[in-house]
């Protein structure tokens, strides 16, 4: 667990399930387009259990870690960040994040993908953290950018959005080694 000012970072768990999915359901119009598969395996509180119980088997295989940002003062589940696309052979994993759009802009999303970044090179030894994002997304290249990731490049057409369009995404990496 990684704690600052009144917020603290810990593994998802299935006693979570309630407060995961009033998250996504309060944010699913902002997530939809590049959280595909969280919107669409959490349209009811019946298909959130069984998307949370297979991230939390997911994080017992170390093949996958989805972590909770949680308001303290508030006891409010307020965003979401996991570790995906895992490769232990380089070790490397991407990044992805969301926060509530009540707390967006107020700095927490950067603080927490510092604190994150920081633990997961010292616990899990990853050599590199990546993050992908549509170039139209303002916010979060600035927390990619104020966290000191680098632009690698703009991969194209690498993801496909809920409507099925085809776009492309800057990839920013963290290497170990300049964090």
């Amino acid at each position: 667990m990684v704690k600052f000012d009144n917020y603290e970072i810990r593994l998802l768990e299935t006693s979570d399930v309630e407060n995961y999915f009033s998250l996504v359901n309060k944010n699913r119009k902002r997530l939809e387009d590049f959280f595909v598969g969280t919107t669409s395996r959490t349209k009811t509180h019946e298909d959130t259990v069984g998307f949370v119980a297979e991230m939390v088997k997911r994080t017992d295989e170390k093949s996958y870690f989805p972590f909770i940002i949680f308001d303290t003062a508030n006891k409010t589940l307020v965003g979401f960040i996991d570790l995906k696309n895992i490769d232990w052979s380089i070790p490397k994993s991407e990044l992805g994040f969301f926060i509530d759009k009540d707390y967006a802009g107020k700095g927490i999303t950067t603080k927490s993908v510092k604190k994150l970044c920081e633990f997961c090179f010292d616990k899990y030894n990853f050599e590199k953290i990546f993050l992908r994002t549509h170039p139209s997304n303002i916010a979060a290249i600035s927390v990619a950018e104020k966290c000191g990731f680098e632009l690698e490049g703009t991969i194209r057409k690498d993801y496909k959005k809920t409507s099925g369009e085809l776009v492309d995404l800057n990839y920013y990496g963290l290497l170990k080694q300049s964090f």
